[in-house]
């Protein structure tokens, strides 16, 4: 049997996806045919990005599961035409992409290379970083993301605490939940990394109460979405140096406003949501074993819970 999977995302995708996809079903031994015009009745998946134009799913009928090229599904989960399964994106490489962005950004820090970068005015500074065992990361977040970055810096000597909503086990990092363990983790943290799905509980999570909590000239790092911080709450903790730096590559409005007061701020770095990028030949892979396990009467991996919206 043949399936008919529509694509839905931008074009440019398309020149990317309409080459990895085809050898990645054929690899998984699936018969597809893969159009971005599929008649709706006809369709039995759809590869799915947010920003590809569809938005009503009523038409779609027979199709047996929506597989988005996103791992943040914020955007699609509340839409009440969406009555099909929905996976979102767990891909190899967007993990270690996101590995190595955020290592890449909390050494940065922890080494205070700045100092030096941006010193090259003839003054020897004779700063001696910490070592890694002295200084405490904290990861909110534990998905695939979360967990991935925390064993990364606990393998350098970070003394990784992490916090999730569930109670959860992960070999090198201290596990906290719930709400009195936010406050704990949050607690006296040097490095603060944010990598939670956005979602009602989450939405301005990281505010004044909670940034001062954390050691005097913390550093902020957030790839993960933009809305978890008060951005006013922020900018104030900037300037009265409760937080050293704050690196962000997610924003509320993306492109972020030319007249943003991130752009011009001394202690914050902008980068343009790249710290992870799926790559199609590796997502193209996950989407075909999604494929596989429904057609074969197994759950879909990354299967989004509704209620908890990710």
């Amino acid at each position: 049997m043949t399936l008919n999977i529509l694509f839905s995302a931008p074009d440019h995708a398309w020149d990317a996806y309409k080459k990895a996809l085809p050898p990645a079903f054929e690899q998984a031994g699936i018969s597809a045919n893969l159009a971005r015009d599929h008649a709706p009745d006809s369709v039995d998946y759809i590869v799915f990005a947010p920003n590809g134009g569809l938005n009503d799913f009523t038409a779609f009928a027979k199709c047996k599961a929506v597989l988005s090229l996103w791992a943040g599904v914020e955007t699609i989960v509340t839409n009440a035409t969406l009555t099909q399964p929905l996976a979102r994106l767990v891909d190899p490489d967007l993990t270690q992409g996101m590995v190595e962005w955020v290592v890449g950004h909390s050494l940065r820090h922890h080494l205070a290379m700045d100092l030096h970068i941006q010193g090259q005015d003839g003054i020897w500074r004779d700063h001696v970083p910490a070592l890694a065992s002295d200084r405490p990361v904290t990861i909110l977040g534990l998905g695939a993301l979360g967990a991935a970055c925390g064993q990364a810096l606990a393998a350098l000597g970070f003394p990784v605490t992490g916090w999730s909503r569930g109670l959860k086990s992960i070999d090198n990092i201290t596990c906290l939940h719930g709400s009195a363990g936010l406050t704990q983790a949050l607690t006296d943290s040097q490095i603060l990394i944010l990598l939670l799905p956005l979602t009602q509980l989450t939405r301005n999570l990281i505010n004044s109460d909670r940034i001062g909590l954390l050691a005097k000239g913390a550093f902020v790092i957030n790839p993960g979405r933009g809305p978890l911080i008060d951005d006013d709450a922020l900018l104030a903790a900037l300037d009265a140096d409760q937080i050293g730096h704050a690196t962000l590559d997610v924003f509320r409005a993306e492109p972020l406003p030319e007249d943003h007061p991130y752009w011009a701020h001394p202690k914050v770095t902008v980068t343009p949501h790249i710290a992870s990028e799926t790559r199609p030949s590796s997502a193209a892979r996950v989407i075909a074993e999604n494929i596989v396990r429904s057609e074969n009467g197994q759950q879909l991996k990354y299967l989004v819970n509704r209620s908890r919206g990710y």
